[in-house]
């Protein structure tokens, strides 16, 4: 499987992340499974959380890496500094007990990539930078983003980083589909748009995706008069995603592939380095994922999926 480099961390990273957002006590055999078989077509990047199942998501990556002994074989992706009921949390105090707490869940004493979950734009970037640059020197954190930032938030911090001689930002992780968004899937999230693209193309700054294939929007279970998942009416019910079904559809077919590979396709052939962050639960789901990185776009091809141009030709 073709992989990028993260700035931070000298191991490649997987352009397939495997989701475990679904790892619970309860379905430990079903989670390893998966992960064996996601190691086995290549991927080496597992995408989990501080909040994930209430910590199990964490807990599980934690036992199976050491029932298997491949600690090194894997590069972790956590989050942390999501808010709770009190609002939010983007702060020294909650970074350090939410990665402390990460760290004892998954059995280990570092994580390649770690990720603020939410931002707190009432925060300097400055405090939340010194902060994740102590674990940075500590050898707990390599390679540091935001999940949900926005890029002007992201280039603030960098800017900031590099004024005071401190890490910065080398990857983000917002949604990036082909369906574009009407509204967040939950609150707070931040979704890629035209103007993230140029940034991200610009800077070259990897871009990790999660929903990268619209929480399957593309699989041919919506239509119009579908109306049965609100949340996925509620964000991606639009005449313009039904323009993008089509056409993904129409390419599909010429270049004999199915719909959600092309919808995968669509985030790993961005001009910038990305990773799909993928929700595969079965080898049906995980083949189709690894097929789908095979597909190769061009800008025309991309431009015209997401009806920035009228055809291929432009």
């Amino acid at each position: 499987m073709e992989t990028i480099l993260i700035p931070g961390t000298d191991k490649p990273v997987s352009i397939l992340m495997k989701g475990s957002d679904y790892f619970t006590h309860d379905q430990y055999e079903k989670a390893a499974a998966n992960l064996d078989a996601f190691l086995a077509i290549g991927g080496n990047a597992v995408d989990t959380a501080h909040i994930y199942c209430g910590g199990q998501s964490e807990e599980v990556l934690g036992r199976y890496m050491e029932e298997r002994g491949n600690r090194d074989d894997l590069v972790i992706l956590t989050k942390g500094a999501h808010h709770d009921h009190t609002g939010p949390r983007v702060n020294r105090q909650a970074i350090n007990s939410d990665l402390m707490t990460s760290l004892e869940r998954l059995r280990t004493d570092y994580v390649e990539l770690y990720a603020l979950h939410r931002d707190d734009p009432s925060v300097p970037v400055g405090e939340i930078i010194e902060a994740l640059n102590e674990h940075i020197e500590a050898g707990r954190i390599g390679a540091i983003g935001g999940s949900n930032w926005t890029w002007q938030r992201l280039q603030e911090a960098n800017e900031y980083a590099a004024a005071h001689g401190l890490a910065g930002f080398t990857f983000s992780s917002p949604n990036l589909s082909l369906a574009k968004v009407n509204e967040p899937f939950w609150h707070g999230c931040v979704s890629a748009d035209a103007e993230t693209l140029r940034w991200h193309e610009q800077q070259q700054l990897p871009l990790l995706s999660w929903s990268s294939q619209a929480r399957g929007f593309f699989t041919g279970r919506f239509s119009p008069e579908v109306r049965d998942n609100d949340d996925i009416v509620r964000v991606f019910y639009s005449d313009g995603n039904w323009e993008r079904l089509r056409r993904a559809e129409q390419l599909a077919k010429e270049k004999e592939v199915t719909v959600i590979q092309i919808a995968l396709a669509y985030v790993l052939n961005q001009p910038f380095p990305t990773c799909a962050l993928i929700g595969a639960q079965n080898a049906q789901e995980l083949r189709s994922c690894q097929e789908g990185t095979s597909i190769k776009l061009t800008r025309a091809e991309l431009d015209w999926l997401d009806l920035t141009a009228a055809s291929v030709a432009g």
